[in-house]
């Protein structure tokens, strides 16, 4: 499968490869040239297609969006290290200084979201607004105790499972397990068709290993950091809401508290919905996007 055998419903979408910093990075791009720029970073298991439905009300409102791959996932190169979060916000901004794109709107849903809110942290003179989907923020409390935390956050323990550099590798390539994944953080199930076009690409060796490196180097090395208080010392001052599912198995209301001390400008709102938003709910997804860019 190629990035443009995925259709998007009335836009034409251009695809590119960059190189953001020796990682080679599909870009899927749609609107014109001159527009407003709107960044879109996807989260695992999926790629820049789960804005399909969410791009044409952005480009038809006057925006350009710009939807990279996350290294490891869709068509961007999937190398065997650097899967930190630190890294893919890295990634991303390279890629985007490739493009030539300075200063930016920006919507990111799971881990995508999570790079969204280091972008937004480190380099604030480049995002002006940052709508953030179904992720946690970077100040997550030790509520109950640090083991406690990480079951919570992970939510299920075959992410344990595919954090395993042997048995991680093969479930992943060789199972249908990331259909299984998507449809128990779906609240409402999404068609074959849909899963497939994410399953596939967990299919090659290489994004199989990925997909382990995210979960084993969460586990190994960021979350203790993050629960330690990595960010504690970092304040967020781009506009900013954070929306997630009412039926999302990992985050809701209790877990995404402890962030009041450390943002100037943060909503969070709770709508209807699993944790997949752009896929289940890609009108409210668009609708929220637009309320927070508007003028």
């Amino acid at each position: 499968m190629r990035p443009d055998d995925l259709p998007v419903p009335g836009v034409e979408v251009e695809h590119r490869y960059v190189d953001a910093r020796g990682l080679r990075t599909h870009v899927a791009i749609a609107g014109a040239a001159d527009a407003d720029p709107v960044v879109l970073v996807h989260g695992w298991p999926q790629h820049w297609w789960i804005w399909r439905e969410v791009i044409p009300p952005l480009v038809d409102a006057g925006y350009r969006c710009i939807c990279p791959d996350l290294r490891g996932h869709g068509w961007t190169d999937a190398p065997s290290d650097g899967y930190e979060k630190e890294q893919f916000a890295t990634d991303v901004l390279a890629a985007l200084d490739e493009l030539g794109v300075e200063r930016f709107k920006l919507v990111g849903h799971d881990w995508g979201g999570f790079a969204g809110f280091l972008m937004a942290l480190r380099e604030p003179e480049r995002v002006e607004r940052f709508l953030a989907l179904s992720i946690i923020h970077p100040w997550i409390r030790r509520d109950g105790g640090p083991v406690a935390t990480i079951k919570a956050l992970l939510g299920a323990s075959y992410q344990f499972v595919i954090s395993s550099p042997v048995v991680g590798r093969q479930v992943v390539q060789r199972t249908p397990f990331i259909k299984i994944a998507m449809s128990r953080g779906s609240a409402y199930g999404l068609p074959e068709d849909v899963s497939e076009a994410y399953a596939e690409r967990w299919r090659e060796p290489d994004r199989a290993a990925a997909t382990t490196s995210i979960y084993r180097t969460l586990l190994l090395r960021e979350l203790g950091a993050i629960l330690g208080g990595r960010y504690r010392d970092r304040r967020l001052t781009v506009p900013t809401v954070l929306v997630h599912g009412n039926r999302d198995p990992v985050i809701n209301a209790e877990r995404l508290r402890g962030w009041e001390q450390y943002a100037d400008d943060m909503r969070v709102v709770e709508v209807a919905g699993g944790h997949f938003l752009p896929d289940e709910q890609p009108a409210i997804v668009a609708k929220q996007a637009l309320a927070l860019f508007a003028p």
